[in-house]
């Protein structure tokens, strides 16, 4: 995927929020698929996440903020991807099914994205506890850099794993 150049026309605010987030998207998943199988569900980490626990937190993260957050939808267990202090996935799920999950979840948020207002505040509810419910905005900028940070971990740990280094 095309990095999303600032140079680049854009129709919306929107938009160019959703094309970064789908581009941080697709590195993560790149930099996971580019792995051998075996070395996606292991760490070299001393905290011990392993890539494919990164999407399926990645899938929960997106799920969280906005279905369940920022729409006030049920979502069944919305901190699925932790188990024990730390993420999760389960044992023998495909590696393909956690990158299908991944890339639904981006459908879903670019059609909760479309049906709001960047201005608008979410629907009050457990996700935001005591606080004012955040604007979709800053919801998705929260997501960007949630994102773009774990893509940043993964070149660590391809580094690590295979000398593979990212920008």
């Amino acid at each position: 995927m095309e990095f999303p150049e600032p140079t680049h026309e854009v129709g919306s605010r929107a938009e160019v929020l959703l094309r970064y987030l789908d581009f941080f998207r697709e590195t993560v998943i790149e930099k996971v698929l580019g792995m051998p199988e075996s070395r996606r569900r292991s760490s070299p980490l001393p905290s011990g996440w392993s890539p494919v626990e990164l999407l399926v937190h990645l899938t929960h993260v997106e799920r969280r903020w906005l279905v369940w957050g920022f729409e006030g939808c049920d979502v069944g267990d919305p901190w699925g991807d932790w188990r024990d202090g730390r993420w999760h996935a389960e044992s023998g799920v495909a590696t393909d099914e956690v990158v299908a999950d991944l890339r639904e979840q981006g459908r879903t948020t670019r059609a909760v994205v479309g049906r709001h207002g960047l201005d608008e505040r979410g629907m009050p509810g457990e996700r935001w506890a005591d606080e004012p419910p955040a604007q979709l905005e800053r919801v998705l900028l929260h997501l960007l850099q949630e994102h773009a940070r774990h893509a940043g971990h993964l070149d660590i740990v391809r580094e690590l794993v295979d000398g593979r280094t990212g920008d």
